[in-house]
């Protein structure tokens, strides 16, 4: 049907699926580690500011968390029913390091998260700080598994295969789990996630010092450390996911020449090689139109050496050839984004020295557009990532046409098209709600989680929703006035 196969739907329902699921566990990441810091300064200096940011953000972390953990459920459906060749393939292979995910990552999560959310008030504060590192713990352990098993996948090693089934069976595990591109993706993740709650806790302070300002008020103290803290972030990690990006493209040009060459535009390999700024690579004509060059910038960038040689799409198979137009683009946008964000952390250091930090609108408003930039940079380099893989799904082994199920199409549109619709529902509807307690100042005195709120689930009936600042304790069922705060 128009040239669609079962193939291409299946490639977009994964494609799909996975785009909404990075954001949350990268923004609870990113988060987690927010709140353990709030809690571990208000430890430290007694200051009640870093407790009411702590409460402010709590709440917006259980959402996030949550939906994180609902979208990934799905991942595990689409690899047995339209990947299902590839998971009897890889399975011996990444079976079990998702199997260590959840005994190592999940499980601490899960075991601590209740204390972190509702345990303020019913455990010691020390007791309660450390729940809150061990969930940050656990959210960087589940990135390193997660990474590990997709790195593999990028840069295989430690495996043989097994002749009579063509299956992955593992040799050594150091070399699968700590194979090749394993480390600098890890730490180019882990930049990322903390740039994309930089920049959201940033606008957040920043949205609220504009409409103070607007509104004839001086900011509180809280709106004040949020911005602040979230530009001191942006001004140390932008710098060093720079760093850290430009390690990743020299690993890359190591083990997966194909997919730098397609994400430069690059059709023959030279020595002293132009950077394309911009073009549009064609893959009928094997031609890059209307392209605008840098001399000599692309040896230099990719191999550090002005006389270095970079390849070309042209020293490979047409079959074995990347996508080039699509990951040409999204590499610029995340390249660009990235060096926005580097601009944004000299501004505000700038705007720190002059002492007008608090009151430049110009800063307030860079800040504020900059909102979802870290989450568009984060997919658009996932992006140039995966389809930079293609046409494999375990590089240069498996083929993606040898992954698929042999499933008919029909089965999958229906499928496709009932994730679409629960997605943008639920996590619209999720998304409209974190938006809505953005919009709400951080207040003196801030409120928490309340665990005497019921939860109203699917096909349970909790009773009377009682409201965060109901007076009535549903255990008992008495007048227990306000919820106070801790402290």
């Amino acid at each position: 049907m128009f040239g669609i196969t079962a193939l291409h739907l299946a490639r977009a329902q994964f494609g799909f699926t996975v785009a909404f699921h990075i954001l949350f566990p990268a923004f609870s990441i990113g988060l987690a580690a927010f709140l353990a810091v709030l809690e571990g300064l208000w430890l430290k200096t007694g200051k009640h500011v870093y407790l009411d940011l702590f409460r402010y953000w709590l709440k917006i972390f259980s959402i996030g968390f949550a939906m994180g953990v609902v979208s990934g459920v799905v991942m595990s459906y689409e690899f047995g029913t339209n990947w299902s060749r590839f998971a009897e393939k890889a399975g011996p292979v990444l079976g079990p390091m998702l199997a260590y995910e959840v005994l190592t990552a999940f499980f601490l999560e899960a075991g601590f998260l209740g204390v972190m959310l509702f345990g303020m008030d019913r455990v010691g504060k020390r007791l309660h700080f450390t729940a809150t590192c061990l969930v940050s713990i656990g959210t960087l352990i589940s990135m390193s598994w997660i990474l590990a098993s997709n790195s593999w996948m990028q840069t295989p090693a430690g495996y043989v295969i097994d002749k009579a089934t063509g299956r992955f069976m593992p040799e050594d595990w150091w070399k699968i789990i700590f194979n090749p591109s394993f480390p600098y993706r890890l730490v180019h993740m882990g930049l990322a996630a903390f740039l994309c709650v930089a920049f959201s806790v940033g606008a957040v302070g920043a949205y609220h010092l504009l409409r103070d300002r607007k509104r004839g008020r001086k900011p509180t103290e809280a709106v004040r450390v949020m911005f602040s803290m979230a530009m001191w972030m942006a001004a140390i990690v932008a710098p060093l996911q720079i760093l850290a990006g430009d390690t990743q493209g020299l690993n890359t040009l190591k083990y997966q020449p194909a997919k730098i060459a397609a994400m430069e535009g690059d059709w023959d390999s030279k020595t002293r090689a132009p950077e394309i700024l911009f073009g549009i690579p064609n893959m009928k004509t094997e031609t890059t139109d209307y392209k605008i060059e840098l001399p000599f910038a692309g040896s230099l960038i990719l191999t550090h050496d002005i006389n270095g040689r970079v390849p070309g799409l042209k020293d490979f198979k047409p079959e074995d050839r990347p996508y080039s137009p699509l990951i040409f683009f999204t590499f610029r946008i995340m390249i660009g984004l990235g060096f926005l964000m580097f601009g944004l952390g000299l501004l505000s250091l700038f705007l720190r020295w002059r002492g007008t930090f608090y009151e430049n609108v110009w800063l307030h408003r860079f800040a504020l557009v900059m909102a979802p930039s870290g989450f568009i940079a984060l997919l658009c380099g996932w992006i140039t990532t995966e389809v930079g893989r293609q046409p494999y799904t375990v590089y240069g082994l498996l083929r993606t046409t040898d992954s698929v199920s042999s499933i008919a199409l029909p089965g999958i549109a229906t499928s496709m098209v009932a994730f679409v619709i629960v997605y943008f529902a639920v996590f619209g509807a999720g998304l409209a709600f974190i938006l809505k307690l953005m919009s709400k100042e951080p207040e003196m005195g801030e409120s928490g989680l309340d665990p005497r709120t019921p939860t109203r689930t699917s096909g349970i009936n909790p009773g009377p929703a009682q409201g965060a600042d109901s007076n009535v304790d549903i255990r008992s069922g008495k007048q227990s006035g306000h919820a106070q705060p801790a402290e």
